[in-house]
């Protein structure tokens, strides 16, 4: 589902992704509050989202349909690769963000990665993310710190391991271990700290300062 103010900006997309024989485009919606209603209706597996629009924002739309416990992923869309609400809309629940000039290559690709429940953030990206709106959170997040403590050694170490960008089987190889084991390892560590994804155990290790930006 596309969600975008702007009618050209909608029909673009739309036209681009429904030109891919495996993306479907279910819906449209002018605004925040309309996605939140009509992501229950359609139930999308992603959502295209625009932070900067009436009536509801994109971040605050975000948190509604991650609240509502659907299971539509939420893929941002800035102008800016440094837009100043994109850190925001993370923290809120979104699966990675992409730039609105992206090419219909670089488009689908980003929605079939983020439907499959991987994140769409290059590490170089979240770093330089975190490291921008770091200024936010200068101080490690309580409730990070509180909930890192559930976590035994080698999740720690996997999920620190996650936030510096590496994919799985660069985990396994670097901690010299099965695949299928980093998956066990990242499976428990996302239902422990109560996330949906990579790209939120990657903001989790920022704010519980296990990672140092830049």
């Amino acid at each position: 589902m596309i969600v975008d103010d702007q009618m050209m900006v909608r029909e673009g997309f739309s036209v681009l992704l429904n030109a891919m024989p495996d993306i479907e485009v279910v819906g449209e919606a002018v605004n925040g509050r309309e996605a939140v209603t009509k992501v229950a209706e359609l139930r999308p597996d992603v959502v295209l989202m625009d932070i900067r629009m009436p009536e509801l924002n994109g971040i605050d739309a975000t948190r509604e349909i991650v609240a509502s416990g659907t299971d539509a992923k939420v893929l941002v869309l800035t102008t800016f690769d440094l837009d100043e609400y994109v850190y925001q809309a993370l923290r809120a629940g979104a699966s990675g963000f992409l730039l609105k000039d992206a090419s219909a290559r670089r488009l689908a690709e980003g929605v079939r990665v983020v439907a499959a429940g991987e994140a769409l953030l290059a590490p170089t990206v979240t770093r330089r993310l975190i490291n921008e709106f770091s200024k936010l959170t200068q101080t490690p997040r309580v409730s990070a710190l509180s909930r890192v403590g559930e976590l035994t050694e080698r999740e720690t170490e996997v999920l620190v391991l996650i936030a510096q960008g590496l994919s799985n089987a660069e985990i396994a190889s670097h901690l010299v271990v099965a695949e299928s084991t980093i998956k066990t390892h990242v499976s428990r560590i996302l239902v422990k700290l109560g996330l949906r994804d990579r790209t939120q155990a990657a903001v989790f290790a920022y704010e519980a300062r296990l990672v140092s930006p830049g």
